[in-house]
Order: structure tokens, then C-alpha cells, then sequence
């Protein structure tokens, strides 16, 4: 049987399940090995590694369930009358032991799944010929190795204000690290250009087809309808650096802090951009787009469900709004959407149950991928999303690779300055990046209010 994408997609996602549920009802211990066989782990660091995992998700299972037992109790006290601030700082306690296990088991899998060195573990000739000049140019300034191997880049300046383009691993690392801090990078749609901008059209609505009776003539049908999205990559820069009797220590690996300062940067910055930004020279924020309430929702609005209270969930029944919030995105868009909302929210999330009060809306992931899961949903942390407060819009849920659209514009430049401030050297590192939502049909927010 030939396997295609697909198929391992399908045996990978099996296996996980196999796994969770080894792991939570206490079967047997899965093999370190399966586990680097459906590429959770590489293979030689297997053992540690997966008995790391399995020891967090263990754990954080027996903390949901003492979670779940404790807020029960808070909910029977305080329908007793009696005093709760007892089981509240226990329930705080658990929430935050949760949140720290989560963050743990993400850990494990980010280091699972980073990609492996090449066979040989070797650059090529040329790329390491690159490397070394790089490190060179980075610790000396000596950019002669760097002139024989790349032109200069040209932007709003000079060739020599232009600065270089950085090595391509680098560059790669940079991205990764980003990737880390930008939730939402980590979710959309990326694409790498080459020129300032990247258009597309999107089918706002298509033909309509009409009825007809016998012997009558048919006349012209609606046709469909596309929208022209641009997404602009804007400018922006860090500048991370660095003692000069730190660039002369042969032991302190330059490269590594400057990719790691850049990509925390980088991340941070863009990441907020891509929730709240408004598009003046930077990437526009998916809640930056007049709102509507979803009855009324057009193309070019994004629309919302009210939580049923203003500033908090609904006090009867909450989890229905949140409900109603799923199924608000069409069927076709909700196979792979994510909601997205800040740690305070999801702790809030976590407490709600249906409307009989028979089962928590919140279970943890067994992946480790994701925060957890709300009614089989993935969630994903986002601390740029607004905390809950009345009117915010503090929930979103969307299938983000068909709702937003990243455009990254090829190659991250150095500036190398050692002569403004005496006894540091300035990296000066820029690079282009736009965001905007390119289907304004594939994503829906949760709006704090009763209506």
C-alpha cells in the first residue's frame, strides 16, 4: 500500500489518540519508540524525552479531574450560601498548575518536532563558505568574505546602508523563533514574496442559478462575485547587541543570541500586529474590521456572538453562547478552526458546563498541540487578545488558514554598527511582513456583551 500525505496525516493523528488514551486510563506504557516512529520524538532521544511526556500528560490529566471535582464543590457551596474563598484559591492553585503543564507538554513537543540536521549533518560548500563569513562579518565586522558571495540589498538608501542579507539559517532560525511567540503565524496562511505586496481575489458569492418553467425563457443569472485583497509588507527593525569584549570571547556564541533576540523581537511585535494593528505601517489585525452582529453580517465585516452578559459570560447557561459561536462559522470552515483567546479567558472557559451541568465544555489536549479543547475544538493561547471586559471581543474562532494571510517579503538584512556607542556593537536587523484577513466569512468573534 503506497502512503501518501494523507495517510500518514490520518495513521499520526490515530496514534496520538492511542496514546492519550493509554496514557490517561493507565494502560500500558507506550514503546518511547512508537512515539518517535509517528515523529513525536527523534530517534536517539526517544527515551527521555517520551517518558517526559507521558509523566506531564499523566499529570495534567489528574489535575483536570481534581479541577473539575473542586469547582464542583464551589458550585454546591455557594448554592448552600456557604463560604467560598477557600475552594476558590484551591481552584486558582489547579488553574495555575494547568496552565504551567500545558506549557510544559508544548515545550516537549516544540522540541519533538524541530526539524533534524541533515543526514550528514553538513552544509553545503557554498552555504558554509556563507556561514563562516557571516560569523566573521558578525564578531569583526569584516564583510570582504560577504562581498564575494551576495549583493548588497538596495532599500530607500545606498548599497552600503542597505546592509546584507543575513545567512539563510539564520534567517530560517529567526522565523522559527517568531513562530514561538506569534500565535498567530504559528495559524494563518504565510507566504513568502519577492516583491512589495501580494494580491489575490476571493469569491464573495457565486453564480445563482434560477427555475425555469416549460416554454419559458431563461434570462441571465447572477454571476459571481470576488473581492481584490492586497496584503503590503511593512517595514520593521530590532536592534539587538552586544559587548565588544563579548564578540572577542571565542566561547560566546554571537549568532545564537542575535537570532534568538530577533526572533523574540520580531515575534512580539508582529504578533501583536496581527490581532490589533491598523495597517499604517504595520500588518492589519484580524480586530481591527468593523464589527456586526452575525444576523446582520456583510462581506468586508467580521461578525460576532454576544457572550450573553456584559463584561462576562451569560450567568444562565453560558456554554450555550459559546455554542452558538461554533456553529456561527458556515460547516465548511469550522473542519480546522481554532479558537484564539488570552490565558484569562480560557480560565474562565475552562469553569463553564452545559446546561443540564453534567459535563464540562473544557477538556485537556492529549497532543500537548494545542491549550486544550472546547467541545472538541482546539484552543490556542494568544495573551495579545483583549482580557474579558464589557464590550471586548475577547473570543475568536476561525479557520485561519482561510481567514488570514501573512505575507513575508523574501530575505532579513544587517546593519553591523560598532561606532555610535562606545565599547557595544548595534545589529541592526530588518525585515517585511504584512497580515491581513483575506475571508472575512471564515472567522467570528465572541462579543462581552448581553447583546
Amino acid at each position: 500500500m503506497k502512503f501518501t500525505t494523507q495517510n500518514w496525516k490520518i495513521a499520526v493523528v490515530a496514534g496520538l489518540f492511542l496514546v492519550a488514551i493509554a496514557m490517561f486510563f493507565g494502560g500500558v506504557p507506550i514503546p518511547p519508540e512508537s512515539l518517535a516512529g509517528l515523529s513525536l520524538l527523534a530517534v536517539g532521544d526517544t527515551e527521555n524525552v517520551g517518558l517526559e511526556l507521558k509523566d506531564l500528560l499523566l499529570k495534567q490529566g489528574q489535575n483536570f479531574e481534581a479541577f473539575k471535582k473542586t469547582n464542583d464543590e464551589m458550585i454546591q457551596a455557594k448554592a448552600d450560601g456557604k463560604a467560598v474563598s477557600d475552594i476558590q484559591a484551591k481552584l486558582a492553585k489547579l488553574d495555575g498548575e494547568f496552565v504551567q503543564l500545558t506549557k510544559d507538554i508544548g515545550e516537549i513537543a516544540k522540541k519533538a518536532n524541530r526539524p533534524a540536521a541533515s543526514a550528514d549533518g553538513e552544509l553545503s560548500e557554498e552555504a558554509a563558505e556563507h556561514k563562516q563569513a557571516f560569523r566573521k562579518f558578525l564578531r569583526k565586522g569584516d564583510s570582504s568574505g560577504l562581498s564575494s558571495l551576495e549583493k548588497k540589498v538596495f532599500q530607500r538608501g545606498s548599497d552600503v546602508d542597505g546592509g546584507y542579507l543575513i545567512d539563510g539559517e539564520m534567517d530560517t532560525e529567526i522565523t522559527r523563533v517568531a513562530s514561538t511567540i506569534s500565535t498567530i503565524r504559528s495559524l494563518a496562511d504565510v507566504r513568502t514574496i519577492g516583491k512589495e505586496s501580494l494580491s489575490s481575489r476571493t469569491k464573495k458569492s457565486g453564480t445563482a442559478a434560477r427555475w425555469v418553467g416549460e416554454g419559458e425563457q431563461g434570462g441571465e443569472t447572477t454571476n459571481a462575485q470576488y473581492a481584490k485583497i492586497e496584503i503590503v509588507a511593512e517595514e520593521m527593525e530590532i536592534e539587538p547587541w552586544a559587548y565588544n569584549s563579548a564578540l572577542e570571547d571565542a566561547d560566546f556564541d554571537v549568532e545564537s543570541d542575535v537570532m534568538t533576540e530577533a526572533g523574540i523581537g520580531f515575534g512580539e511585535g508582529e504578533g501583536s500586529a496581527f490581532v490589533s494593528g491598523n495597517g499604517v505601517k504595520k500588518p492589519r489585525g484580524f480586530l481591527t474590521y468593523n464589527v456586526v452582529a452575525n444576523a446582520s453580517y456583510v462581506w468586508g465585516s467580521t461578525g460576532y456572538i454576544a457572550s450573553g452578559g456584559a463584561g462576562a459570560f451569560a450567568a444562565s447557561n453560558p456554554g450555550d453562547n459559546i455554542i452558538d459561536l461554533l456553529h456561527s462559522l458556515k460547516a465548511q470552515y469550522r473542519n480546522g478552526a481554532v479558537l484564539v483567546m488570552a490565558d484569562t479567558t480560557l480560565a474562565a472557559v475552562r469553569k463553564i458546563k452545559d446546561g443540564s451541568g453534567n459535563f464540562y465544555l473544557f477538556n485537556p489536549d492529549p497532543t500537548g498541540e494545542f491549550a486544550g479543547l472546547v467541545l472538541g475544538k482546539p484552543v490556542v493561547i494568544d495573551d495579545n487578545m483583549p482580557v474579558i471586559a464589557a464590550n471586548s471581543y475577547s473570543i475568536a474562532f476561525a479557520n485561519w488558514q482561510r481567514a488570514y494571510r501573512i505575507v513575508d517579503r523574501r530575505g532579513i538584512t544587517l546593519i553591523r554598527d560598532n561606532i555610535t556607542e562606545k565599547g557595544t556593537t548595534k545589529f541592526n536587523m530588518r525585515k517585511r511582513v504584512g497580515g491581513g484577513l483575506k475571508n472575512f466569512e471564515a472567522i467570528k468573534l465572541m462579543k462581552f456583551a448581553a447583546s
